[in-house]
């Protein structure tokens, strides 16, 4: 059971092989609880962060990375994964999440704080604890 309250959406990421978890924050418990389960996780963030064992990290802003995307270029080694999220995802990260997941043709996912609506094309999966989780639409 992940001890964050987040057991749904941690079983739900735990079907993916490699996951980047974009924003970890100082709550790296999604990710710790995916590298126990054998998935390959590689957490970003635009500050230095403690991750658990069996977690990577890199330094990376995702604004940045959508800007290589956008002039033709790889986005970074820490998004090629099979799905790229971001849990509590403030809107204006929505966009930049998707462009750089599409780039590496991996599932975009997050969740917001609540009362944010997404701001791209979404499904919306109500998960067994209540939270919504969106993926990005779109891809082909």
């Amino acid at each position: 059971m992940c001890p964050t309250g987040r057991t749904a959406v941690t079983e739900r990421l735990a079907d993916y092989p490699s996951v980047c978890e974009v924003g970890v924050g100082r709550r790296p418990a999604v990710a710790r609880e995916l590298a126990a389960r054998g998935v390959r996780v590689t957490a970003t963030d635009i500050y230095e962060r403690s991750v658990p064992d069996g977690v990577a990290f890199v330094c990376e802003d995702l604004f940045v990375a959508r800007d290589r995307v956008r002039a033709g270029d790889d986005p970074g080694r820490p998004y090629h994964a099979a799905a790229v999220y971001a849990l509590d995802c403030p809107p204006e990260l929505h966009g930049p999440l998707a462009t750089v997941a599409d780039a590496v043709d991996a599932d975009a996912l997050f969740t917001t704080l609540g009362g944010d609506e997404p701001t791209v094309p979404v499904e919306r999966t109500q998960l067994s604890d209540g939270e919504t989780l969106f993926t990005v639409r779109g891809r082909e």
